[in-house]
């Protein structure tokens, strides 16, 4: 049987966010934004992304790592693209969504893809959910598992925009932002899978992503939400 990551970002175990950093992206991007101002939904709520099962053969069992531990070293770039030099939080939104629905088994260890992920990340740990973000890689027997068929995805991101209730709450209190700098972003897109013997598939993708812009600094991304806001 072939394998595929599955749905949602590169795989569908991603853990959302820590309670520790949930309780701090809270206090600072939503509760500072009105005490909750019905903006509560960005930060709440089950799976991530929009899910066509059908596009390709079903991936095997394996229990994914959710560990938050910074990655190990690894030889080489592989195929993670660094984080582009970016000011404005919807287009690197959208240039870091693309980045977690693409990736390359042929060339990239797990480890790699870690390290190119956490380099995306704020250096902010008050902000940063490396959590969230590292949970979206399988663990490594079913990276391996990956490799062996050659997996591969390439993502196209068809828009970016501020969630309505996250709008709202920066229109009430727009000075609120000045302390986080961080900003909610729904990234809405397509995937393109593809592995050995000509196997592949598209599905659609969504995300909702923390990204934090301060001032005269370029972008970086704090979190992936555990549910998709519109």
């Amino acid at each position: 049987m072939r394998k595929r990551f599955p749905s949602s970002s590169l795989s569908s175990y991603g853990s959302g966010w820590s309670t520790n950093q949930r309780i701090a992206i809270g206090a600072t991007v939503v509760a500072v934004l009105l005490a909750l101002a019905g903006a509560v939904a960005l930060l709440t709520g089950g799976g991530n992304g929009h899910q066509t099962h059908d596009a390709a053969p079903p991936a095997p069992t394996g229990t994914p790592s959710h560990s938050g531990a910074a990655p190990k070293p690894s030889s080489g770039p592989g195929s993670v693209p660094k984080p582009p030099q970016i000011a404005e939080p919807v287009a690197y939104a959208k240039a870091a969504a693309q980045m977690l629905w693409s990736y390359d088994t042929r060339d990239t260890s797990r480890d790699q893809q870690l390290a190119g992920m956490r380099a995306w990340m704020t250096t902010e740990t008050k902000y940063a959910d490396w959590a969230s973000v590292a949970g979206q890689v399988p663990d490594p027997v079913l990276w391996s598992r990956m490799a062996d068929q050659d997996q591969h995805a390439t993502a196209h991101v068809t828009e970016g925009h501020y969630p309505s209730a996250f709008k709202q709450a920066l229109a009430d209190d727009p000075s609120a932002i000045t302390e986080a700098y961080v900003y909610v972003v729904t990234v809405n897109g397509k995937q393109t899978l593809s592995w050995k013997k000509g196997g592949g598939g598209a599905e659609e993708r969504a995300v909702t992503l923390a990204v934090q812009c301060r001032p005269n600094h370029d972008c970086t991304l704090a979190a992936i939400a555990p549910s998709v806001t519109q």
